[in-house]
């Protein structure tokens, strides 16, 4: 159970970190302005869960089928770029903005759907991929849902108390920090494994 939990709490605090300025917080504000908050939350959870079950899918036979040392090298290596990725910033796409103003489904299939599509490939499928190879899938896959969800959920609320005004120089530097540090971490751990 030590494992499901260290699994869990590893997964929620990368991904939560990963969340943070991302696009797809952008995605949560702008429907949050156009629908209910409860309904926009189920969306982002259904969408989340379903990609992020198929990434410790893929992460999992990764792990189970190479190295850990390797793993581990590889892993170091993503994090460090998405700390790049972070500082590079996310903004939605006028395709993206279209999409989410043009909507006249529910709130939950429209939030949900827009999603699934923006999460497909984004790095905190990639993060969620990452950590899989390594750690137990349930955890892996409880932990990088509730952290997503969780990111999102705090973009919401914040941004409508505070009228958007986030820092987001802040939390973009902050985020990007935390990236290099798991990179260097895992990079140690790659290196002692490897020698």
């Amino acid at each position: 159970m030590d494992a499901v939990f260290y699994s869990t709490v590893l997964s929620f605090g990368v991904v939560f970190v990963a969340e943070l300025g991302d696009k797809s917080q952008l995605m949560a504000l702008t429907f949050a302005t156009r629908y209910k908050v409860v309904p926009t939350l189920i969306g982002i959870t259904i969408a989340t869960a379903v990609v992020h079950l198929a990434s410790v899918g893929i992460g999992y036979g990764l792990g189970v089928s190479l190295p850990t040392g390797w793993i581990s090298l590889v892993a170091a290596l993503a994090f460090i770029a998405f700390g790049f990725w972070t500082l590079r910033g996310d903004e939605l796409s006028d395709d993206e903005k279209d999409k989410v103003n043009r909507t006249t489904k529910s709130a939950v299939i429209a939030v949900g759907t827009a999603f699934f599509l923006a999460e497909l490939g984004d790095k905190t499928m990639l993060a969620t991929i990452t950590l899989a190879t390594d750690h137990g899938w349930f955890g892996t896959w409880l932990g990088s849902t509730l952290g997503m969800v969780a990111a999102d959920a705090l973009a919401i609320l914040v941004g409508r108390w505070l009228g958007r005004s986030l820092p987001e120089k802040t939390i973009k530097y902050g985020a990007a920090a935390l990236f290099f540090l798991f990179g260097a971490w895992l990079l140690v751990e790659a290196v002692t494994e490897l020698t």
